[in-house]
């Protein structure tokens, strides 16, 4: 059988010339059939924008020289020649990026008794791909493998696809061995459609006119970077919200929690940049997310400085209008479902007790003389004392229109308390009833009879001035705190609102991106196995 075999060969290749293409006319074209099997999808690197697969590529095609009688060589029907003894079409990867178009191995070529040539070598392709990143990482590519003749024209070979023995139809499909084929863990295959093309800016005499393309439509799995890269990046940058839980006073400490958050979007914007290529035809779509949370942590960071500015102020360097007050105060807890922070009503009692605590406090002054005066009644018993105090003109039975009076001091019920204050204590007196016009009277004869006590009465005047402009400026200084506040508060729903309702919207697109039924929009066909 092997002497045969051997025999066989030596009288097939005898004259045989492998330059010579297996035609008998020279105007006849030799049927090339091309069929592309599917082992692996190894890897798409979207940065150099390379798709790497395993395949079979399969060729067939008839070669009259090589036929012959099985019953001449007892039965055999098939025998195996090395490549390089026989002519072979010359199809090579014309999309190929490393220049290496031929394939990995150079396998035997299977000869049968009416002429038929089988070839099967295997390959890795490193074919180009272009990249669509807009809906990265919810994106799905179009990747071809472009197959054509280096050496001959469509005049000389026709190249179409393999026919279905079974169904004696052309394969339109990349084929897949499901016993052989290792599945992806990035890329699943949604369709695979096989044709040729013909291109009408050339002449069938360029070897650019007609090729056979292989698609392999895929769609990524975005588990990967949904856990690794954007849920990390929405809870880090979900943390800039809650600055606002921070008083409104301790800007230092939310600027610090707002610049680290924007500090670590922009890693995962690096991390990104460095996944993609290096494009300006679009912004992926974990790229316009990035930038969308960075724009927020951005505005959150102004908020704080404004918030600082509103809590620091105070009556000296800013004054309160009631524009301001009745807009952050009244409308803007309103708003919020809040209590007013100070409206119209307390604000006018609140003038109304200034005015009372100024009335009761010159009324404390006065009785406060009364009671310094009421010290030396004994003394007043006496006739020459009181000319001595020089009191007599200001208190006797008579008044200036001769009437008869009571002293003041019989008038005047005073109830004795006393009442811390800064640096010692002051004493204060409830007055029951008093005459304003005694009083005066009073002020003025003990101001020109006492001197010293006049100026305790204007010490204490001064202290309740100071205490009355302390509380002043602390009230205003509270009430820019509250602005603070209130701005904080409108700032946290607004941040809430915008952070969340643009994250939905943004991955929406991406969820809606979805790989179409047909791979070609233009004809309602599947290109799959029935």
């Amino acid at each position: 059988s092997a002497n045969e075999e051997s025999k066989l060969i030596a009288d097939k290749f005898k004259n045989y010339n492998k330059n010579i293409r297996p035609v008998r006319h020279p105007d006849d074209k030799v049927e090339v059939q091309v069929k592309l099997t599917l082992t692996n999808l190894i890897s798409l690197n979207e940065k150099e924008e390379t798709l790497t697969t395993n395949v079979w590529i399969e060729i067939q095609w008839n070669d009259y020289r090589l036929a012959w009688n099985t019953s001449e060589y007892h039965g055999i029907g098939i025998i195996r020649v090395p490549y390089s003894t026989v002519w072979l079409p010359d199809i090579v990867l014309e999309n190929n990026i490393d220049g290496k178009f031929d394939v990995a191995y150079y396998a035997n070529v299977l000869i049968y008794a009416d002429g038929s040539m089988y070839w099967l070598p295997p390959a890795i392709y490193r074919s180009t791909c272009a990249i669509e990143i807009t809906y990265f990482p919810f994106d799905w590519q179009n990747c071809t493998l472009v197959f054509r003749s280096q050496t001959y024209s469509a005049n000389e070979i026709d190249m179409i696809l393999a026919i279905d023995l079974d169904t004696e139809k052309p394969i339109e499909w990349v084929d897949i061995d499901p016993e052989a084929f290792t599945e992806n863990g990035e890329w699943a295959i949604k369709h695979r459609p096989a044709r040729k093309l013909t291109n009408p800016r050339y002449s069938p005499d360029d070897l650019e006119y007609q090729e056979v393309y292989f698609n392999l439509i895929i769609q990524r799995k975005p588990l990967f970077y949904i856990i690794n890269i954007i849920l990390p990046c929405s809870l880090i940058s979900s943390l800039v919200v809650l600055a606002y839980f921070l008083p409104a006073q301790a800007g230092g400490q939310k600027l610090t929690v707002s610049i680290s958050v924007l500090l670590a979007q922009t890693v995962f914007l690096i991390l990104i940049s460095q996944k993609v290529p290096e494009t300006s035809l679009s912004v992926p779509l974990i790229g316009k997310y990035l930038i969308f949370v960075m724009s927020v942590t951005t505005l959150i960071v102004t908020n704080c400085i404004i918030v600082l500015n509103f809590s620091l102020r105070s009556p000296s360097t800013h004054t309160m209008s009631r524009t301001i007050k009745h807009i952050f105060l009244e409308m803007v807890p309103r708003f919020l479902g809040m209590a007013p922070l100070v409206d119209d009503g307390e604000e006018e009692s609140g003038i109304a007790v200034m005015r009372e605590r100024r009335r009761s406090s010159f009324g404390l002054m006065q009785r406060a003389e009364e009671y310094v005066l009421k010290q030396p009644r004994s003394e007043m018993m006496f006739d020459k004392q009181r000319e001595r105090h020089g009191l007599t003109r200001s208190f006797g039975t008579q008044s200036l229109s001769g009437q008869a009076i009571k002293p003041a001091f019989t008038v005047i019920q005073l109830e004795l308390a006393q009442v811390p204050i800064s640096g010692g204590c002051c004493l204060i007196w409830s007055l029951d009833a008093i005459d304003v016009s005694t009083t005066a009277t009073l002020y003025k004869s003990l101001a020109q009879a006492a001197p010293e006590i006049k100026e305790c009465v204007d010490a204490c005047n001064f202290i309740a001035e100071s205490t009355r402009q302390q509380n002043d400026i602390g009230s205003e200084m509270e009430s820019w705190v509250l602005i603070g506040k209130m701005v904080d508060k409108v700032c946290f729903w607004a941040a809430i609102l915008l952070f969340s309702i643009g994250t939905v919207a943004i991955f929406l697109m991406g969820h809606f991106n979805q790989v179409p039924e047909y791979p070609f929009y233009w004809e309602n066909k599947t290109y799959t196995p029935a």
